[in-house]
């Protein structure tokens, strides 16, 4: 069984998806590189957000995980959770 992503996560990726949508609709209209950049550089931000909620929520999934089979070194779970955020820049 995969990972149940919050309705939360999903509702934030249908918005990008949107934003993204907006982004090919002024390059067809032929809109000036500025406005074209700075949405992009709205899209990028709305996913680091995005990929970050994912990474906590998977986190803090996974230290319950651990907790409930009796581990409470959870130091190798909250490293590997901050691997994956540097991997994504």
């Amino acid at each position: 069984m995969g990972y149940d992503y919050p309705d939360e996560i999903k509702t934030r990726l249908r918005r990008i998806e949107g934003q993204i949508r907006g982004v090919l609709q002024l390059m067809e209209e032929g809109k000036p590189c500025k406005e074209v950049v700075a949405q992009l550089s709205a899209v990028r931000n709305a996913s680091d957000r995005a990929l970050a909620q994912i990474v906590a929520e998977n986190l803090q999934q996974c230290i319950l995980t651990e907790q409930e089979a009796g581990n409470t070194s959870t130091g190798k779970t909250v490293r590997e959770a901050a691997e994956l955020l540097v991997k994504s820049r």
